[in-house]
């Protein structure tokens, strides 16, 4: 039978101390009167949790346009944290690793999962470089790429990794195959409520077919639309079908592979250009914050850029030897620093607008 939202597994710990419902409310009263900034968001969002409503108002990243706020149903939250057990092999009494701030989905689902799940949560302050108890063994933990390249000399803490929130970088991934901690890189977004799909980095077996596609989790369904968009039905943690503006090539029923985002594509003398994709063959060679972008151009309509986090520009023309003839940026540009998301992510449009406010 599927747990309810508004019950609290009595196997549940939160930094080695039992709670049923009563006293968790107890202690999200505390955290948001005494607590620190971290503390405190644990704490409305545990007030909310454990409200009598069966929803919550949560709000997106804006990495890829406009924050807004969603509602989405506790219930549905429920039925993704179960999901996410059943693929990992959560058991009750794993110990679970939350190092994500609990403003956003990613770090809500980490305590909906040890609620849910009876699973023991340590949950420490969000940091670039997250300090724990190296005495202790986690069973599972979710990074953002910067954190899990912060952490790699002390990942034999962990078994499982789950990383999201921003592509994995190619030297990360090749760093982690000397890792035995098992890492998957995760899809999804607020409006799934964290991921629908996984994608293993590291510790391959023979049966895993391809170390490029996300594999879908359990229940559910993918599909394109006319513009090569991934279609996500997923019954259990929406009402509605999900349309994303995401780009994939599907692989079968169940695996895909992503390109990028629609809203980013470059269209430059007839040639679709995908600025994720050149950014990923990119990132191994430029060690500063960088994107790929356009701007007009009265032959091709849209000239390739790059955008370089930088006071001045030092790349050599070598760096660019392993892309494709279109895929060579017409022009580099240097902004000295990046306008970023609250979660962190380089927010695109903003920084492109700063950089037009500087060109003028």
């Amino acid at each position: 039978m599927t747990p309810d939202f508004t019950k609290v597994h009595n196997r549940f710990k939160l930094n080695n101390h039992h709670y049923n419902f009563n006293d968790l409310m107890e202690v999200a009263y505390s955290f948001v009167k005494e607590g620190e900034p971290f503390e405190r968001a644990l704490g409305n969002f545990l007030l909310d949790w454990l409200d009598n409503k069966d929803y919550l108002n949560v709000q997106t990243s804006g990495s890829t346009g406009t924050p807004k706020k969603l509602k989405i149903k506790k219930q549905h939250m429920v039925n993704s944290a179960i999901m996410t057990g059943d693929f990992f092999k959560l058991e009750p009494g794993d110990n679970l690793l939350s190092c994500l701030p609990s403003n956003f989905i990613a770090g809500k689902m980490m305590i909906i999962r040890a609620v849910i799940l009876g699973l023991e949560l340590e949950l420490i302050r969000p940091s670039a470089f997250p300090l724990i108890d190296y005495q202790r063994k986690y069973d599972f933990c979710a990074m953002t790429p910067m954190q899990l390249k912060n952490f790699l000399k002390y990942s034999d803490n962990l078994k499982t990794i789950i990383v999201g929130g921003s592509e994995v970088p190619k030297s990360l991934i090749k760093d982690l195959q000397e890792v035995k901690a098992n890492v998957y890189e995760t899809f999804g977004m607020t409006e799934t409520i964290t991921h629908i799909a996984v994608k293993k980095l590291n510790n391959f077996k023979e049966e895993d077919v391809s170390t490029s596609y996300f594999k879908v989790l359990p229940d559910i369904k993918i599909n394109q639309d006319k513009r090569g968009c991934l279609i996500i039905d997923a019954p259990k943690l929406s009402d509605d079908t999900i349309v994303t503006n995401d780009v994939v090539t599907l692989h079968g029923q169940n695996e895909f592979e992503w390109l990028g985002r629609y809203d980013n594509v470059i269209n430059s003398g007839g040639i679709k250009l995908h600025p994720e994709a050149i950014e990923s063959k990119l990132r191994k060679k430029i060690q500063e914050q960088f994107f790929i972008a356009s701007e007009e151009d009265d032959t091709l309509g849209s000239r390739l850029i790059l955008v370089l986090e930088s006071d001045t520009n030092t790349l050599g023309t070598s760096i660019f030897d392993d892309l494709g003839k279109y895929e060579v940026p017409k022009k580099i540009y240097t902004l000295k620093k990046f306008i970023e998301t609250k979660s962190g992510k380089i927010h695109r449009k903003k920084t492109l607008a700063l950089l037009n406010t500087k060109s003028n």
